[in-house]
């Protein structure tokens, strides 16, 4: 089809066959560029160049006064948009905690796009439902939680912590004859929040979007390799939300779970696990023990675009109690359904949603119990291995690499920095900065299905290669 749609003015023809054509035609030739996309991503470097940054200018300007064509557009997208991109879908992207998309996975995305359902409830797709609620299910039994454990997919970790939270706001408040879904927060019987000194910035966001506040809690300190020291725990007297760490996201340390669980709920309290990536370990029989005793919480937050490497966004809660989720997030309206079935809407903070099951349906049937575990141990072999690399050529690793995550310092701070912004200018890999302990280092984070071994020997060769060569 040459002109907008908006144009078309048919006569004698079946307008929803011209308009489904023409899109299947679009979806074809977006299918086509991007299998050109994933064909080149790894001749490419992984951090868009300054030139091609500087092209998304071109998608700026006035909003057009009238239709353009479909194909013209996406062409356009295509020819500026592509190249401006991070190549985190290769291997060589170390960056944050970011992981690829599994085949499968996106494939499912694409047809995913096609179908276009609103996963809210069984009314508006009843196939985007029930992909959810059998990958609840698997990704509950990959974690080892609990299987009276419910939950839901929303956007992310944050979100999930918001959630998390926000049903145990509900619970606690609850014993105390408090309706704070009704009442708010006004007036309400305090909860004190304990959480460590290395706690995750998105719980601490989590916090002051459900009206607790950032700076309101009880700071535990942490040891060498930053985990919540059982020893510094505060007297409990009274119920509070306690929230544990699987995963650092700098040096992947996991908290105590089983210490921290006994201690809280003694106190007839609430432990909250955030687990964006960490909690995975426990699909991999050789890493499991780390996340040991985190069944025992009472709420679970992680992410499916980390280690699961599906496409963003998504992120899972789960809660031990599931009445107090749903009490915390039931949406009532005469219009909606309150059937007693399971229906997202009344589990999340969302209401319209995309159709994430697919996708995690999609990954855990094409991976199988065995591939997730085997996607986490490689990459957690792929980090010793750059750990291994970068020691042995002088530099100094910062943390115990449990997992895949690997703290490096060049020397000084300003060294450092320097070296981190080289390899980002280089181009063969990417590696972001952090600080801990007081001292700037160059972080890696190894999560992608993607990286192989030689994405590895070729990443860890530049950052030597880069290393050596800066001069201060």
């Amino acid at each position: 089809m040459d002109r907008p749609l908006t144009e078309v003015e048919p006569t004698g023809v079946d307008i929803h066959w011209l308009v489904a054509g023409a899109t299947a035609e679009l979806m074809e030739s977006a299918g086509r560029r991007a299998a050109a996309y994933l064909r080149g991503i790894s001749d490419r470097r992984v951090f868009p160049s300054r030139e091609a940054i500087t092209a998304l200018e071109q998608l700026g300007g006035p909003l057009p006064e009238h239709s353009e064509n479909p194909g013209q557009v996406l062409q356009q997208l295509d020819t500026i948009g592509s190249p401006a991109t991070v190549a985190t879908t290769a291997g060589r992207y170390f960056g944050f905690v970011v992981g690829g998309a599994v085949p499968a996975a996106a494939a499912a995305s694409v047809l995913g796009a096609a179908w276009d359902q609103n996963a809210a409830m069984k009314a508006t797709s009843p196939v985007g439902v029930r992909l959810e609620e059998i990958a609840i299910g698997w990704v509950r039994e990959l974690l080892g939680l609990p299987h009276a454990a419910t939950g839901a997919l929303v956007t992310c970790t944050t979100v999930a912590n918001t959630a998390a939270l926000t049903a145990a706001r509900h619970e606690l408040l609850a014993r105390r004859g408090w309706d704070v879904e009704s009442r708010g927060l006004f007036g309400a019987p305090e909860i004190p929040i304990i959480v460590s000194e290395e706690v995750h910035v998105s719980v601490l966001k989590a916090l002051a979007v459900i009206g607790f506040g950032r700076d309101r809690v009880i700071t535990v300190p942490t040891d060498a390799h930053g985990r919540m020291r059982v020893d510094a725990l505060p007297r409990l007297r009274e119920p509070v939300i306690a929230c544990m760490q699987a995963g650092n996201v700098n040096t992947g340390s996991f908290d105590p779970a089983e210490p921290i669980c006994r201690a809280v709920h003694d106190a007839g309290g609430w432990v909250h696990v955030d687990g964006a990536f960490g909690l995975w370990t426990a699909s991999a029989p050789g890493r499991a023990h780390l996340a040991r005793g985190v069944e025992l919480a009472d709420s679970w937050a992680t992410d499916g675009h980390k280690w699961l490497n599906v496409p963003y966004d998504c992120g899972f809660v789960f809660v031990r109690e599931p009445e107090a989720l749903l009490c915390a997030m039931r949406m009532q309206a005469d219009y909606l359904p309150s059937d007693g079935d399971w229906e997202p809407i009344h589990w999340t903070p969302d209401a319209s949603r995309r159709a994430r099951g697919l996708e995690v349906w999609a990954a855990l049937k094409s991976l199988g119990r065995a591939g997730v575990g085997s996607l986490v141990e490689r990459t957690c072999q792929h980090a010793a291995r750059f750990a291994e690399r970068l020691g042995a050529a002088g530099f100094e690793i910062l943390n115990d690499v449990v997992i895949n995550q690997v703290l490096v310092s060049f020397g000084s701070d300003e060294r450092t920095k320097a070296v981190i912004d080289a390899v980002q200018r280089d181009g063969t890999c990417w590696c972001g900065g952090t600080v801990w302990h007081g001292r700037h280092a160059m972080r890696i984070s190894v999560s992608s299905w993607a990286t192989t071994a030689l994405d590895v020997e070729v990443s860890a060769n530049a950052v030597i290669r880069i290393a050596n060569s800066v001069e201060l």
